[in-house]
């Protein structure tokens, strides 16, 4: 049974009679400041990241013609600096599901990560990393952090940054994906690989973590107060149980894929629907979607030790999950959790406040899309004044055209 209290029933019922757009101003559960955003039209899969001052970086990606540009801002309080252009190019690759992002590095730089086709076909792209030392005014000349040059799949990217101004980038990685002329066999499946990547684009030997991982879910690391990293992904079996697994560097040596539940997902393809973890100190939270035994759920699982165990993970959804997770841990040990539910027809971005004691206790809907397309994989990031939310806006007419919203949450009456 899911671990929210009885407000979560009355707040499902509230968002399916609800007209508004925006039921989130009406609840006062979450306090939400709208900052807007900067991009122009056909905006669309924003990613946010802190920065040290508190200050916060969106990125997203941008059509215009046969182009399509990698782009960034940086909200300080409520102004927007000047757009900054990433990459533009032809042959970036556009998805819904897996997009670029931008992290903050030691020592003030960033990194910047997209992807360029890199054949004829759909799945064929590279993963592209780039460096500023200027908050993103100019860039390096972009690297391949994948040394597979096949034309096959390579993304769904996690940076996480290091104390040296580097960063470990981890993907998954086509190479072997369809590769055997006759039979089949359990590696011939997307692969989970990394490397250590220093600021000047020098490069470590790659690691493969995982022979056999799901093709196209999002994945997602973080690194603890330890130095350990700690990434989570959608693991795949040789009987298509997709169940979401972790990996941890420590001392410089990868770990074991362990599943951190045993939910028991039988799926003969990807659900496209990735985990999100967080840290703070050597606190981590994990959140991910399942719908084992065909019941759509959102879980959550918390570690106090590192990642090294996870307690039995609370359910926290509403009972319409769609899924499109994030999390953000906090040092007392909670965590704030988002997801998506669906509701009279629509999307709604849900967030909750959860305890590893009382789970969610009162969930609230930030925004309601009940046009058409879709909010897409609405990302959060921790500022200095609140927590930030941001997410693909389609705007009402036939031509399909989005924008991105920011709104701020209180994280504090």
């Amino acid at each position: 049974m899911s671990k929210c209290s009885a407000a979560s029933t009355l707040i499902l019922g509230a968002l399916l009679a609800s007209s508004t757009a925006s039921y989130a101003e009406e609840t006062g559960l979450f306090r939400l400041t709208d900052r807007g955003s900067p991009v122009g039209i056909n905006a669309r899969e924003p990613s946010l990241a802190p920065l040290s001052d508190g200050r916060v970086l969106l990125s997203w990606t941008e059509e215009s013609g046969t182009e399509a540009e990698v782009r960034m801002a940086i909200l300080n309080g409520s102004e927007w600096s000047d757009v900054r252009t990433i990459n533009v190019s032809s042959k970036t690759y556009i998805n819904w599901a897996d997009f670029p992002s931008v992290v903050a590095l030691a020592g003030g730089g960033l990194a910047a990560q997209w992807l360029e086709l890199n054949g004829p076909g759909d799945y064929q792209y590279d993963v592209k990393i780039a460096f500023s030392k200027d908050e993103g005014r100019s860039w390096t000349d972009s690297i391949v952090p994948h040394d597979d040059r096949s034309q096959r799949e390579h993304g769904f990217v996690s940076l996480v940054p290091d104390q040296f101004g580097g960063l470990t980038a981890l993907w998954l990685d086509g190479r072997e994906y369809d590769s055997q002329t006759e039979g089949d066999s359990f590696e011939n499946a997307m692969q989970l690989r990394a490397r250590q990547i220093n600021f000047d684009g020098t490069m470590q030997p790659e690691s493969l973590l995982d022979v056999r991982t799901c093709t196209c879910c999002q994945t997602s690391a973080a690194r603890t107060a330890s130095g350990d990293i700690v990434a989570v992904y959608r693991d795949r079996t040789a009987d298509e149980i997709r169940d979401i697994s972790a990996v941890r560097q420590a001392d410089g040596e990868w770990t074991e894929p362990a599943t951190i539940h045993n939910d028991g997902w039988e799926i003969a393809g990807c659900p496209v629907n990735g985990p999100a973890i967080d840290t703070m100190g050597d606190r981590i939270s994990v959140i991910w979607f399942t719908a084992a035994e065909n019941e759509p759920k959102v879980r959550i699982a918390f570690s106090d030790d590192g990642g090294a165990q996870f307690d039995e993970p609370l359910r926290i959804d509403l009972g319409a999950a769609a899924g499109r997770v994030d999390v953000l841990q906090f040092a007392d040990g909670s965590a704030l959790a988002l997801w998506i539910e669906y509701v009279g027809g629509g999307e709604a971005i849900v967030m909750c406040h959860v305890t590893p004691d009382a789970g969610c206790v009162a969930p609230q809907a930030l925004h309601i899309n009940r046009g058409g397309g879709s909010v897409g994989f609405p990302r959060m990031a921790l500022g200095g004044t609140g927590a930030f939310v941001a997410w693909t806006q389609p705007i009402s007419g036939a031509d399909g055209s989005t924008t991105i919203r920011v709104v701020e949450v209180a994280l504090t009456p």
